[in-house]
């Protein structure tokens, strides 16, 4: 299928001047995508694009996952059904503020041609957000703070994951890009462990770290915060030397108002003449929202429901991440044989029966989470890989920018699904069987997200029968 856009540039909506040849038929086999006109990058610049996602991914696996969100979700903040509440509607209401802000700020990096320049600055302020948080200290009077911070280190991760993604066509080709893809996110998940397992030797399981530290006031854990600032800092510096901008013809300026008007326009044109697309782009923003919940809440759940300490919490995370590396890289050889809506449709299923075991065995203690938990682990990340992989291969050349900022925008208008549909099953736990910790009914809200996206994705044709022109 081919999407006859009536403007030009790479913001979502089609932000850009005015393309003379806009509103015409194209010729599906005419279409140059991004990929195909890429001549791919040496194995070097690979590794040092596939570095960003290493050097920013403590962001998501020590941060939201394995260590800050359990601490904030611990007795010193609260009840756990409080606490994990809290955390839930902030998750949800910083996924808002992701698809409120992705127009305007993704139309800005394709219109100024300023991608990389934009993914730098992202990062850096990525990286003191998550130093910054050193100072949400053991204390419910902490809590808030704690939740705004990580609230908005999740809306600029998220936008600079966007521009991020833009820049795949820079290494990738249409023979390689579940490969690389997967490499990226598996390098990723293989850069959360290292950094998990350092912070958790040096400061953590001692009674007494590094310089001293020791887990009065939760200080143990505030340092390891800064040691992921630093992390985020460091390694991304490879991808920021290596990536250019590429010359464009600087764009008028566009209002907030207009850049939501071209946006809903971009919509409405791939309704027409490209259903499926909008159909891919509707899948992925459930079962994408389902995977982040997998991650967002895993570990909470595991400290809450299957009595997991912090440590032992750490260490599961530490395995759930090689894990979870292996596996996405092995599925992005196995996403360029048999193609990335397969290996999505499997990892749904397999994630949505894990899911299901882990509530109904719930009692059976910390052995059926780690099993059922690691079997969760080898799914997320290739279904990630894989929907990357497969919007990847539709793109236009030069419109990277454009379908990736309506990816990030159509993913965060449900984001707050996951988040709040955990809330609302430990809620409705609590009533129905008047429990007082009913944590595990949460994971039944993210299934259900997960079987939703899945059966969304069905009726979506392969990629190579439809494409966005």
């Amino acid at each position: 299928m081919t999407v006859h856009d009536d403007t030009s540039g790479s913001g979502p909506g089609g932000v850009g001047p005015v393309d003379p040849t806009a509103g015409q038929s194209l010729d599906p086999d005419e279409v140059t995508t991004a990929l195909g006109a890429s001549e791919g990058a040496s194995k070097g610049k690979v590794t040092a694009w596939a570095l960003w996602d290493w050097g920013a991914q403590p962001w998501n696996t020590v941060i939201t996952t394995f260590v800050f969100a359990v601490y904030l979700t611990s007795d010193s903040f609260g009840s756990t059904n409080h606490t994990s509440q809290m955390l839930a509607w902030s998750t949800a209401i910083a996924g808002l503020f992701v698809a409120l802000l992705a127009p305007v700020l993704g139309q800005n990096s394709d219109r100024s041609g300023r991608t990389v320049r934009n993914l730098r600055w992202q990062t850096w302020l990525l990286a003191a957000l998550a130093a910054s948080l050193f100072f949400v200290k053991a204390d419910p009077g902490y809590l808030l703070l704690g939740l705004v911070l990580l609230g908005v280190g999740s809306v600029v991760s998220e936008i600079a994951g966007v521009n991020y993604n833009a820049t795949i066509e820079q290494v990738a080709t249409t023979k390689n890009i579940g490969r690389v893809s997967g490499y990226g996110w598996g390098f990723g998940y293989l850069g959360g462990i290292v950094a998990l397992l350092a912070m958790y030797f040096l400061f953590i399981q001692p009674e007494v770290g590094l310089f001293g530290v020791t887990g009065e006031d939760g200080l143990d854990i505030r340092v390891s915060m800064l040691l992921c600032g630093v992390w985020i800092a460091l390694f991304t510096i490879p991808a920021l030397v290596k990536l250019k901008d590429r010359p464009v013809e600087r764009a008028p300026r566009v209002g907030i108002i207009d850049s939501y008007r071209l946006l809903f326009g971009t919509i409405r044109r791939l309704w027409k003449t490209s259903r499926h697309t909008v159909w891919f782009l509707l899948a992925s923003a459930l079962f994408r929202d389902g995977l982040a919940g997998v991650f967002a809440f895993g570990a909470v759940l595991a400290a809450g429901t299957f009595g997991m300490s912090a440590g032992e919490v750490i260490i599961f995370g530490a395995a759930a991440n090689i894990v979870a590396g292996v596996a996405t890289i092995s599925f992005g050889l196995l996403d360029d044989r048999i193609g990335p809506k397969k290996v999505i449709l499997l990892s749904l299923v397999a994630l949505v029966i894990l899911g299901l075991l882990i509530f109904f065995l719930h009692d059976g203690g910390k052995t059926v989470f780690w099993v059922l938990g690691l079997g969760l682990t080898v799914f997320v990340g290739p279904a990630q890989a894989a929907s990357r992989s497969f919007l990847a291969r539709l793109i236009p050349e030069g419109k990277s920018g454009e379908i990736f900022g309506l990816y990030a925008t159509t993913g965060r208008v449900v984001s707050f699904l996951s988040p709040a549909a955990f809330g609302v099953g430990i809620w409705l736990g609590a009533r129905l069987t008047g429990q007082e910790n009913t944590q595990y009914w949460g994971i039944l809200g993210i299934v259900l997200i997960l079987a939703a996206g899945a059966l969304a994705m069905l009726p979506v044709k392969e990629h190579t029968d439809h494409r966005i022109g």
